[in-house]
């Protein structure tokens, strides 16, 4: 790699980052460090992504209130009036460094549709090449549980895939993730790098501020996504911005000093070097995957909110890692209420008598595991009637056969290592 070399740097700040969680107020002495740090990255030539929370909280502090409340309209509303505000400000200060931005909004639902998902990429590609920085936020002002991404780090790790970026920072109030909590246990290490996630032995009891919605779970997770899809997922201080620019500059470094052969990466980066480069600011780097998750995989597994569950025997698990589609005959059960051209979870299960599924199949299948994700030809009630069959007994039992399969291949995707997500 070529310190000349254009990277794309993804920077996820939550609401505690960048508002007081007493007062509401926007700490402006961070808000401005975060604006010259993406600025120094500007200027190397790389683009830069800001993913910032604090609508609510500007709104909360707006408004006169003390606490946010629990009434889902009321939030929404504080959030229309402090995403007005908090854009205004960024505009701001990013003005005085004559640095132009743009505010992207969004919900499960602008990316559900494959065609908006590709639009999206596009909107963002232009941006970049015209000098932009998009911030981005989820739209919390339409957005219900049922299209919501849940928190930014996981708004941010499907941000960071969809802009292909190199690495994405998540700020929290720790320096980097250790092996106990620091603040109670002398013998605390810190976390340099992780290259299995699944095998993580950490502390990750922080828990979100009032404010926001994350904590360091919330950020393992989002950690998960972004390695899925080839991106270095970073978890650094949220009141040393400077902090990324630093990091960028040393990984950057390492990786060059490397590819000309007067030095090798440090064991983290699977290399090793004699005297190694200056030490960068305290950090957590997840390493990413050797076999990236490639766009419209991720775009199935993660892009989109699962209706429903269709349960699967091993055999036709093994005849959809051989490219087959998913046929009738393999599907045994289905959980839900899904329509046609909607995603479903594909759960692996061991195959039992039929006269096991009357009403409490559930409870007679062995380890289910959660594999993948489909988008489906037919709709949760015909799955249930065709279950089972052979495809040339579709038409008898629904009166109509748009296709032999319940999910093409193209349309189904399984998770790297497979790593499920939540339910």
């Amino acid at each position: 790699m070529k310190a000349s070399e254009r990277l794309t740097v993804v920077i996820k700040l939550g609401t505690s980052s960048i508002v007081d969680e007493k007062t509401h107020e926007p700490i402006l002495s961070i808000l401005s460090l975060i604006v010259e740090t993406a600025a120094k990255l500007h200027r190397d030539g790389h683009n830069v992504v800001l993913v910032s929370s604090g609508a609510v909280g500007v709104g909360l502090q707006r408004m006169d209130i003390e606490e946010r409340p629990k009434n889902l309209p009321r939030v929404q509303a504080l959030a229309a009036v402090g995403q007005c505000r908090l854009m205004s400000l960024w505009d701001a200060l990013f003005s005085h460094l004559r640095l132009p931005v743009a505010q992207i909004l969004l919900t499960r639902n602008d990316i559900a549709d494959r065609t908006q998902y590709v639009n999206a990429q596009n909107t963002f590609s232009q941006l970049f090449d015209m000098g932009v920085i998009p911030i981005v936020n989820e739209n919390d002002t339409l957005a219900v549980s049922e299209i919501k991404f849940g928190d930014n780090d996981t708004l941010s790790a499907i941000t960071a895939a969809m802009v292909k970026a190199d690495y994405l920072f998540l700020m929290t109030d720790v320096d980097c993730l250790y092996t106990a909590n620091p603040r109670t246990n002398p013998d605390a290490r810190p976390i340099e790098a992780v290259t299995d996630i699944s095998s993580l032995e950490a502390d990750v009891s922080s828990a979100g501020s009032s404010l926001g919605t994350g904590g360091m779970s919330t950020k393992i997770i989002a950690a998960k996504l972004g390695t899925s899809a080839g991106v270095t997922t970073i978890i650094t201080k949220s009141s040393k911005p400077g902090n990324v620019h630093e990091i960028v500059k040393y990984l950057q470094r390492i990786r060059q000093e490397s590819s000309e052969g007067s030095a090798t990466a440090d064991s983290d980066l699977h290399m090793t070097t004699q005297e190694p480069p200056s030490t960068p600011p305290l950090h957590t780097r997840f390493l990413p995957s050797d076999s990236p998750i490639q766009s419209r995989s991720f775009w199935l597994l993660y892009g989109l909110k699962p209706h429903g569950t269709i349960y699967i025997d091993n055999g036709a698990y093994h005849a959809l890692q051989n490219k087959a589609g998913l046929l009738p005959a393999g599907v045994l059960g289905v959980e839900g209420h899904f329509a046609q051209q909607e995603a479903v979870r594909l759960v692996v299960v061991e195959k039992i008598s039929p006269d096991a599924l009357n009403g409490e199949f559930l409870h007679h299948w062995q380890e289910p595991k959660e594999v993948g994700r489909a988008l489906v030809n037919y709709g949760s009630v015909e799955v249930a009637r065709i279950k089972g069959h052979r495809s040339t007994q579709i038409q008898s039992l629904l009166g109509y056969a748009d296709s032999e399969y319940v999910a093409l291949r193209e349309n189904i995707s399984f998770f790297n290592h497979e790593d499920s997500p939540r339910r």
